[in-house]
Parts: C-alpha cells; structure tokens; sequence
C-alpha cells in the first residue's frame, strides 16, 4: 500500500506521503482516499534447491533466499539477473530448452555440475573466485557469474568452437590433424588423437584455479604437440618416417628418458597432462608423393607375397622330401619288425607242439588229483552238514521239552490255585452259614439242646434206681475181674 498524498494515521501509526506498508491477511480492508493498492503479494513457496533474487528499494542492496517459503517485505521488490547470451544458450542447452522460452530471471540460476568437471564462479562484489567440483548443484549469488571457456574445436583445430562453462577433468581424447613437411620435402597429413587429463588435487586451493588459467587448453597444448611432431619429423626423411613413424611421434612428444621414451607430456601451467597418443592415420598431400607411396606399398606387397611364395613352396618340398624319407624308414622299421613277429611265431609253435605231446598226461594226472580233493572236500561238507543238522535237531527237541515242561508247570499252578480259592470259598461258605445258623437258633436254644441229653440220662437212670451203669460198644474188652476187685475192695473198706 502506497500513500499518494496527505499525512495521516491509521491503527495507531502515522504514514507520510510515499511511505509503503503491508497489510498482512487473513483480513478486510478498506483503503482510505489517501491510499493507492500497489500490488497484492502471496508467499513465495521454496524448496531446498530453489531461490529467488530479492531487492532492497532503499538500499539497493540485492540478495538471495534459498530453501524457504518467503514473503517480500513492503520495502523488497523481486530482482532479475541478467546473463550473457552464451550463458543463456549453455543453460538452455543443457536443461534441453528452446533460447525462444523465457527463464524466469527472478529465480536463482542453478546448474547441475556434471560428474569429473570443474566449474568456476567469479563474484564481481567481492572480488574473488570459487571453484566446485561435479557432481554438484550450483546456485549463483546475485553478484556471481559463471567463467565461460571458450575452447578450440573441429579437425584441424579451430579457436571458438566450443562454449562451456564445465570443464571436463579426464581422462578423455581429443583429435587433431597436423601438416607435416619430411627432409625430403614430402608434405603429410597427419590425424592424431591424445588422451588427456588434468593431475589435480582437489583439496588443494591452487591447483583447483591453476586449471582455469588456459582458457584454450586444448588449442594451446594442440600447437604445442603440433610444433614437436613437425620439428621431429622435418629432421627425417619420408622413407624412415613411413617406417618409424609411431616412435618418432612419441619421442618427440613424451622426450627420451635414456633408452626408453617417456609416458606423459606435462604442462604445469595448468595441470594438463598428455597421457598417450594414437596415430589413426598418415596420408600424403601431393599426389605425386601419395601416387609414389601407392606404389611402393604395391611393389613391398608384391615383393612379400613372392617371398612368401617363394618360402611356402620350399618348405613344402622341404616336408615332402621329409615325409617320403619318413615313409622308407617306416617301411624297413615294418619289415624287421615283421621278421622278429616270425621269429617268435616259430617259436611258439615249437613249444605248442612240445606241451600238446606231454599236456595229456598231465591233464588226466590232474584231474584225477582234483576229483580226489573235490570228493574229499564234498565228504567233509557233508559231514559238517549232519553235525549241523543233528545239532539242529536236538536243539528244537531240548526246545519243545522246554516248553512242554513250562506249560505243564503253568498248568499245575493254575489248578492248584483254582483248588485252593474253591475250598477257601466253600470254607467262607460254611462258616457264613454256621454263623447264619447260630445266629437263627439263639444261643439260649443251644445251651438247652446241649444240657438235654444228660439231663434225660441222669432222669432215666434215676427212674430205673441204677447206681451207676457201664456201656460198652463190644469192640473194647473190660477187665471186669479188677473192675469187681475193686468194687469188692471199696465194699469191704465200707
């Protein structure tokens, strides 16, 4: 909100003329006629890799929010950062987006380093540089720019063909074409590739901005090689040349340490490194020098298929001339052989003959001893087999006794047992039945039935006026004399 005219105050605060304010919502407002709505502003939504350049109108100061949802004070306004064109189209290039689209130019430029490159970032505010190795995202302050390369391309090499603002750390290749003269004035055309790379340490400061202190490093180590390969070669004539031509291009680019070549070409100026070169191809550029190499390469062709024609054909007589004397020794080595297989066959047949006369006797005397022995072993057998089966017999006999005899006791046990629970049963039974019966008839009963019969004797006796009376069975003698004796004895003492 903006105040056109007049001083007044609202809620408490006093507002000239030109002062800008904020009225934060959720709520209603009603601008007085001194008040002009300038513009209506919603939270600005980051995230963690995104920013927008913000301005100060006071100061002028500009500076950058990243990764948080901000909203612009009444003082702040966005700001938008220009780049130069290359910078436009290399962004463009590699966010793979048409120049024609229009980069929101309030938002923080971001760029994604790619991996094994280096970037540099120069803050004009500050007055320095800083370098990030990829892979990274970089995030450009308001007063940064990225340093543009501009470095040679095309074969041969041409200066400006390539823009970028990663600078490839290797290994990698590049490839040139370089013209060359011999001593003997013929003219050459050379296409050479050289592996590359740049020996850095990245945690050392110095190297890291050595790296940028080319800004052609291709073209000038290029011109560098280039100037090596033509004062080597111009030293040379074509013929040696043609024959040594990969050790001569390494020689005069890597130096000779004693007897062997070196293995790398250095530039300290900026950490580069010639690793390997590789010679892809040597054509000449007069026609006469190439027409003359064509035929010199034909006559050297033609001349090492003769010699190898030549050398083939000799080394098959060679071998035939071989075979054949093989083949003779062969069939003299078969012949003696052949004669001593003869020699032996005679004397196989002598000793055939010899043993056919005496083997039948031998034979017979033979066979009779091995019947002999068969019919000795057979009676052994056989009596070992009657042992066996007599042993067999009287065990399964002692066996059937044994078990006869186990049944039998078993049997015995069992009714003895049977006969003594009957009779202790039959005894319970009585004596159940005695006690019943006792139990009936009343003790009273049988002490009256006990006391009857004497009592009924001594009755009848006194009823026959005996004294005293002697019953006998007939079965026991008496010896009445002594019985009378002493009765007579008992009277007389009366």
């Amino acid at each position: 909100i903006n105040a056109e005219y007049g001083g007044f105050t609202e809620n408490g605060t006093s507002h000239a003329p030109g002062d800008l304010w904020m009225i934060h919502g959720p709520a209603d407002y009603v601008p007085p006629v001194q008040v002009q709505v300038v513009e209506k502003r919603k939270l600005i939504p980051l995230n963690e890799c995104e920013g927008i350049y913000v301005r100060d109108v006071r100061t002028g100061r500009v500076r950058s929010v990243i990764g948080e949802s901000y909203m612009l004070k009444a003082t702040e306004e966005l700001w938008k950062k220009e780049l130069p064109t290359e910078v436009e189209e290399i962004l463009a290039k590699e966010k793979l987006v048409s120049t024609r689209a229009s980069r929101d130019k309030t938002q923080v430029v971001t760029y994604r380093a790619p991996h094994n490159t280096a970037i540099q970032i120069y803050d004009y505010k500050e007055k320095k540089s800083r370098v990030i190795f990829g892979p990274e995202l970089v995030l450009l302050g308001p007063d940064e720019h990225f340093t543009t390369l501009s470095l040679s391309g095309d074969k041969p090499k041409r200066p400006h063909v390539i823009s970028t603002i990663a600078l490839q750390l290797g290994p990698e290749y590049t490839t040139d074409i370089v013209i060359v003269e011999t001593s003997d004035h013929a003219r050459l055309s050379l296409q050479l590739s050289y592996n590359w790379k740049f020996d850095i340490d990245r945690t050392n400061e110095d190297d890291s901005y050595k790296i940028f202190q080319v800004p052609d490093f291709v073209g000038d180590s290029c011109k560098a090689i280039a100037s090596r390969i033509r004062g080597a070669v111009a030293a040379v004539p074509f013929d040696k040349f043609h024959k040594n031509s990969a050790k001569i291009i390494r020689s005069a680019v890597f130096g000779i340490n004693g007897d062997r070549v070196g293995d790398s070409f250095d530039f300290p100026e900026n950490k580069l490194v010639i690793t390997n070169i590789d010679i892809q191809s040597v054509e000449p550029i007069d026609q006469r020098t190439r027409d003359a190499l064509q035929k010199s390469v034909q006559l050297a062709i033609e001349i090492t298929t003769n010699s190898v024609e030549a050398s083939a054909r000799q080394e098959g007589e060679r071998r035939g001339q071989e075979a054949r004397g093989f083949l003779e020794r062969q069939k003299i080595n078969d012949q003696a052989k052949a004669e001593e297989a003869r020699t032996i066959l005679l004397a196989l047949k002598s000793e055939s003959a010899a043993i056919e006369c005496t083997g039948l006797s031998k034979a017979e005397a033979k066979a009779k001893a091995e019947a002999a022995e068969i019919q000795g072993q057979a009676e052994v057998q056989q009596a070992r087999m009657k042992a066996e089966a007599l042993k067999i017999v009287s065990e399964v006999e002692l066996e059937q006794q044994t078990a006869y005899q186990k049944n039998e006791i078993g049997y015995k046990i069992a009714t003895t047992q049977l006969e003594i629970e009957k009779k202790r049963q039959l005894a319970e039974i009585e004596s159940v039945k005695f006690q019943n019966l006792v139990q009936t008839i009343g003790a009273e009963t049988i002490k009256a039935i006990s006391q009857a019969g004497p009592e009924l004797q001594a009755k009848l006796l006194q009823g026959l006026g005996l004294q005293s009376f002697l019953i006998t069975d007939g079965n026991s003698p008496i010896n009445l004399f002594n019985t009378a004796q002493g009765m007579l004895g008992g009277a007389s003492t009366v």
